[in-house]
């Protein structure tokens, strides 16, 4: 979901820039674009099906699992690009994390925030993996901040990577508003199953002991939206992205995974968060790790949280936003 929130801004400037992008995803990300631009053409790329284990320890058993499925999935998203590319008359692509979208024909970007891919042992090679499918694309696209200062860290930051890097600056379909705090906590869900609801059937009973306004977003996108009111929680399956960007503008403290997306929104907003990384996942766990050693934002492991730790907040800085202005025409400029 949140490879799909951050390509929102990259769509709303080619649409600015006069160009005519082609939507194409599955499952929840697809559905959540095709709410955002319902005008735009749609089509169904084959699923990588990727879901984490029950058991974090069991992570990287997983994956190797599921690699086969992955690469004849790789097989087919080049075909069905090469149907489209004759079809739809497209002129360049821009993928995020979709390694099978691309094609030697047209110009073909890879969006990605890690350029080192941490797997605990073996992120040497994860990494020289991970490189070596990104130098087949014409451009890398990092949404960072280059330098030292920076969010993503040593993920999206190698030294001797040789392929084109540029740095976008962090990417973000959010502004900050001038608007009242209406919750004091607002809860946000996201990634695969079956570690989401894990987590929120957790808050939900743990809530019952909080004192304060709670909005509660699961992350799940249906057809319609729904919201219950419970005591002094307001529920939602899903918001769009105008009433996320209200919801979390109006929200004291945010409670959510250390998705680099959430990373991202955050930063621009300027809020104070406390995160619990999806277990077993090495780069949330890193950008965790990170922020709390930087003083920002606090975060705690899925077992061992309980809602008393979100008093630590208090002790961390929150984010704060770094201005930076990207130059979309130039860097269009490449289709």
């Amino acid at each position: 979901m949140g490879h799909a929130t951050r390509c929102i801004p990259i769509i709303n400037a080619l649409i600015e820039f006069n160009f005519e992008p082609i939507i194409a995803s599955d499952g929840a990300a697809l559905e959540l674009l095709k709410k955002e631009f319902p005008k735009l053409r749609a089509f169904e790329l084959p699923s990588y099906n990727i879901t984490y284990s029950k058991k974090a320890n069991n992570f990287k058993v997983k994956l190797l699992k599921d690699a086969p499925h992955l690469l004849k999935t790789i097989k087919r998203e080049k075909k069905l690009v090469e149907n489209l590319i004759e079809t739809q008359a497209i002129s360049g692509i821009i993928s995020d994390n979709r390694f099978g979208v691309r094609n030697k024909t047209i110009p073909s970007v890879f969006i990605t925030h890690q350029l080192r891919v941490l797997s605990g042992s073996t992120t040497w090679l994860s990494s020289k993996l991970h490189q070596k499918m990104i130098s087949k694309f014409d451009e890398c696209w990092v949404p960072d901040h280059v330098g030292t200062v920076n969010l993503s860290g040593n993920l999206g930051h190698v030294e001797d990577f040789v392929s084109s890097v540029k740095y976008l600056g962090p990417l973000t379909r959010f502004k900050k508003l001038n608007i009242n705090i209406k919750y004091n906590l607002l809860i946000l869900l996201s990634g695969p199953e079956p570690q989401r609801t894990f987590l929120e059937k957790k808050l939900l009973k743990d809530l019952k002991k909080y004192q304060g306004k709670v909005l509660f977003v699961k992350g799940i996108i249906e057809n319609e939206q729904k919201k219950a009111e419970i005591d002094h929680m307001v529920i939602y399956n899903f918001m769009t992205s105008n009433e996320l960007e209200i919801a979390i503008n109006e929200s004291d403290i945010i409670l959510s995974r250390s998705g680099y997306t959430t990373i991202m929104d955050l930063a621009k907003l300027e809020k104070k968060a406390f995160f619990i990384p999806t277990p077993g996942q090495f780069e949330q766990e890193y950008l965790a790790k990170k922020l709390q050693a930087e003083g920002i934002v606090p975060y705690s492991n899925q077992d061992d949280f309980n809602i008393e730790m979100l008093s630590e907040i208090e002790n961390y800085s929150g984010f704060e936003s770094k201005e930076y202005q990207l130059n979309y025409k130039k860097l269009f400029s490449l289709f």
